[in-house]
């Protein structure tokens, strides 16, 4: 009898995702997903779009006062958004 080597699914997973290139996308999506859960509800409804280029997430948020306040926090969301997703997805926030 021969022996097989039992493997957890989500091994697989990642390991498929890996080599097809879809893991960053995936944790991407789901750091701007969490960005209501890290930021609360009152931050999320002034907040327009989000989106991710060159490891930096762009967000727009249309009340001046709030923004101002999140400008002084981008090392904080910085790492709250990573911590979020279990991974390095961005290094900085920028808020517009």
């Amino acid at each position: 009898m021969f022996r097989r080597e039992v493997k957890s699914i989500s091994d697989l997973l990642g390991r498929v995702l890996r080599e097809e290139g879809l893991e960053t996308p995936l944790l991407q999506k789901r750091l701007i997903d969490n960005w209501e859960t890290v930021t609360g509800k009152t931050v999320a409804r002034y907040t327009q779009e989000k989106f991710i280029r060159n490891q930096t997430l762009f967000v727009k948020i249309t009340n001046a006062a709030l923004r101002a306040d999140l400008s002084m926090m981008r090392t904080q969301l910085v790492r709250r958004l990573n911590d979020s997703v279990g991974s390095m997805v961005i290094a900085d926030v920028r808020v517009y």
